[in-house]
């Protein structure tokens, strides 16, 4: 993640630089003093995130937060000033953060986290896997197709583990609750990952599912997942469980009562 701060004080600049540095989930702050800088390294660059003072001479910052949204409609913004007259024409422009100087460490970390992970999550909205009711995996709203169920249904609890590498013995007891892992059985579970390996790849999307010193797992950080949301506290995601988390699945019991459960507290 990418944060540009605007801010004409140099010694409250050179703070929020510090903090942001710290943050592990950014990997570069670039810094400026003035509004007219900052558009124009806008005009070549992008951002994740703009922390912008208000009151600064040129271009205040509420006119350069439309400026650089004009140019990158996706950026988050975040005020950081010592007026609160500008509160209301700073949230007109979806400003996604308004925070009061002098800065407190601790809310500002608290804003840039909110601003980073819902960039976090939008990051891949073309595919989606929809695990309440009857797991889908979606591209671009469209159901990927299989050539073999178990190959969906190995993804399916995956997705499930949400990231964690899964042995192929756990995966397979999974996939075959009766089956003993022999070496037939093995070769018939090394078909199945090559099969979804396959059509992963076949739809652009192979990096998602990774193979590692006997483990699969996937990388959650590639698409979005109603789960996922969910865990993270999302209130759609909430609002569209309706008690049933992979519906096809008898594995998926575990996960669901944990669901439940959480959802009640």
């Amino acid at each position: 993640m990418k944060i540009i701060c605007v801010d004409d004080e140099n010694l409250v600049l050179e703070l929020v630089v510090r903090l942001c540095e710290e943050l592990p989930q950014i990997n570069e702050v670039v810094s400026f003093s003035s509004s007219p800088e900052a558009l124009e390294y806008m005009k070549n660059n992008s951002a994740d995130l703009a922390l912008l003072d208000i009151e600064m001479p040129k271009m205040n910052g509420i006119a350069l937060a439309v400026k650089i949204k004009e140019l990158h409609p996706d950026i988050s913004i975040i005020f950081l000033t010592g007026y609160s007259n500008y509160a209301l024409e700073a949230f007109k422009i979806h400003a996604n953060g308004y925070i009061m100087k002098p800065i407190e460490k601790e809310k500002l970390v608290a804003e840039i986290n909110h601003a980073l992970s819902s960039k976090a999550i939008s990051k891949y909205p073309h595919i989606f896997a929809k695990t309440f009711g009857e797991f889908e995996f979606l591209i671009d709203g469209k159901p990927l197709h299989f050539s073999r169920s178990k190959s969906k249904e190995l993804l399916a609890f995956l997705i499930d583990k949400q990231g964690a590498g899964v042995k192929r013995a756990v995966a397979f007891a999974a996939l075959y609750e009766d089956e003993l892992y022999d070496r037939k059985m093995q070769k018939s579970f090394n078909v199945i990952v090559h099969s979804l390996k396959t059509t992963l790849t076949e739809n652009g999307i192979g990096e998602i599912f990774e193979m590692n010193s006997g483990e699969l797992r996937i990388n959650p950080d590639m698409f979005e997942c109603d789960l996922y949301r969910l865990l993270q506290g999302d209130v759609q995601a909430v609002n569209s469980y309706r008690g049933e988390y992979m519906s096809n699945y008898y594995w998926a019991n575990m996960t669901e009562a944990f669901v439940d459960k959480s959802l009640i507290k």
